[in-house]
């Protein structure tokens, strides 16, 4: 099974060996800010961003081509990671909702219907 937290380089997506397209994936960052992060660090750090990027050329894995069924799942996943809160607070709304809405399916065929109101009531 993949773990879609993980993070992946996207050698499909990438130029060299798929590190910066595997932040941009990661983090949901559009890839040009990342390349262009990654080449001005080049010049800037001395050495340690070149030494991380052929770390992480080396240890990461290739990301999976099935990771995502579709864009919408991707974007789930890259706000999983950057804030699983804020996603946990908006499944949960989500599911609030759902559940708001179901209650009033229900009232509303249950107050017309007197018998299987009493039905519902005795399998609480």
């Amino acid at each position: 099974m993949t773990r879609r937290t993980k993070f992946y380089r996207d050698k499909q997506n990438g130029k060299l060996s798929g590190v910066c397209s595997g932040i941009a994936d990661y983090t949901g960052i559009d890839v040009t800010w990342v390349r262009l992060g990654m080449f001005l660090s080049f010049f800037m750090s001395q050495g340690i961003t070149f030494l991380a990027y052929v770390g992480l050329t080396i240890f990461s894995p290739k990301k999976p081509s099935n990771l995502y069924i579709d864009r919408e799942e991707q974007k789930f996943w890259q706000g999983v990671r950057q804030s699983p809160r804020r996603t946990a607070r908006d499944v949960k709304s989500r599911f609030r909702e759902i559940d708001r809405r179901l209650a009033d399916v229900e009232l509303y065929y249950t107050s017309n219907n007197r018998q299987l109101s009493d039905e519902i009531e005795r399998l609480r």
